[in-house]
């Protein structure tokens, strides 16, 4: 079914009606086996249209981007988005490299060529070598841990030019709407991190509050709610704290190593600092609570027992050490502190024995068949969780706060 063909060759029909036509295995572990594979062929086909669109577009003076969006059934701005990625590839061997056999989706080689766009190419293709010089590695990466990743890296190797392009970015905020099915709307805003992060909890917060009262039984519904009473009428909101996580000496001005705000994610070291001098201007508190790292690994491994005005937990430390939904590839928002090994076989209550989940992925968990088995992080080594699913595969996910790929 996989045969190769001969360069500047279409693939033959043939080939793609023995994709459609060839009989589904019934063996789990050949289905998921032939998913993969498919994938890699996916990916490796995007990666040979990026090629391709840079030929058309030597040839071309203007107007390529266009006829590349018909040829992949794209609108026209993305299809600029595919050719600009084509264009700035050569820039980044290793992730190119990766791109071109497979192990990355034209989406993850993206994410790498937004995310060092700022900086020079010196520091570019040192990213660049960090993250993709191990394809293999890269390839177990999820969408959220790359970028993540990158946004540390050209915050530390660049700061002024992160915080120029964060200003930059600013000018562009805004609100737009587009249908929906069922006669429904998106509304959706684009707003600096930090307004767009308060927003979303302030909402969250009144939502819990209504359905605390019995005003309210659905979170979302709530949200929308509110969402429509404060953006129509004058509605007064409660004070709602941003989950601000830094190293001291970048609060200090020290070191330009980059923050965590809440569901965002890294922020600039700059930005961060920006936050608690705004916030204090304004006669607010600001409390802190310490967070201790093992050397080399970066990895949590516990937190202050005298939490300032905050009672310390155990899913507030997990919350803190997993950022977002545990499970690989996912990076959905934690919504359940899940036992790894079930409190049914007595496992037990613990920071190795726990993680967070998004709702999905618990549930998922408890199918039969699946499996998971936590690791204790060591010197050098970060908290692991190995997932075994029913067709016999595995997969590893690790911490992340302070994670270095």
């Amino acid at each position: 079914m996989f045969e190769r063909f001969e360069a500047a060759q279409l693939p033959t029909r043939e080939f793609l009606d023995a994709v459609a036509t060839t009989p589904l295995p019934r063996d789990a572990t050949a289905v998921i086996d032939e998913i993969r594979a498919l994938e890699e062929i996916k990916c490796a086909a995007e990666a040979r249209q990026a090629r391709l669109a840079l030929v058309l577009d030597e040839q071309r003076d203007s107007g390529a981007h266009a006829e590349i969006a018909l040829a992949r059934r794209i609108s026209p701005h993305r299809g600029r988005q595919v050719l600009a990625l084509a264009r700035v590839l050569h820039e980044l061997p290793h992730t190119r490299a990766a791109f071109d056999t497979g192990l990355i989706s034209e989406w993850r080689a993206t994410l790498i060529a937004r995310e060092t766009a700022c900086l020079t190419l010196e520091d570019r293709q040192a990213i660049d070598e960090q993250i993709a010089a191990d394809g293999v590695a890269l390839s177990r990466r999820g969408d959220r841990e790359i970028t993540s990743f990158v946004i540390r890296e050209a915050a530390r190797r660049d700061a002024a030019s992160v915080a120029r392009r964060r200003r930059r970015a600013e000018s562009g905020r805004r609100v737009t709407i587009r249908p929906a099915p069922d006669t429904m709307v998106y509304l959706t805003a684009l707003l600096p991190v930090a307004q767009g992060v308060a927003a979303f909890a302030a909402l969250r917060q009144a939502a819990a509050t209504a359905i605390g009262t019995g005003e309210a039984t659905n979170q979302g519904q709530a949200m929308a709610d509110e969402l429509v009473r404060r953006a129509t009428g004058t509605v007064t909101g409660q004070p709602v704290g941003l989950r601000l996580t830094m190293p001291a000496e970048t609060l200090l001005g020290g070191s330009d190593a980059p923050a965590d705000l809440g569901l965002h994610g890294p922020i600039p070291a700059e930005l961060a600092r920006l936050l608690v001098a705004e916030s204090l201007e304004a006669g607010n508190k600001v409390w802190l609570k310490r967070l201790f790292q093992q050397p080399g690994s970066g990895e949590l491994i516990a937190m202050d027992s005298h939490a300032r005005l905050f009672p310390r937990s155990l899913a507030e430390f997990l919350e803190l050490r997993d950022q977002w939904c545990r499970n690989a590839y996912c990076g959905a928002r934690i919504k359940h502190f899940d036992h790894v090994e079930p409190r049914a076989n007595d496992g037990p209550t613990s920071d190795l024995n726990g993680q967070g989940l998004c709702e999905d992925c618990n549930q998922t968990k408890e199918s039969p068949g699946w499996r998971s088995v936590p690791e204790r992080a060591g010197p050098g080594r970060r908290h692991t969780v190995t997932t075994i699913t029913p067709t016999g595969h595995s997969y590893r996910s690790v911490s992340r706060a302070g994670q270095r790929l």
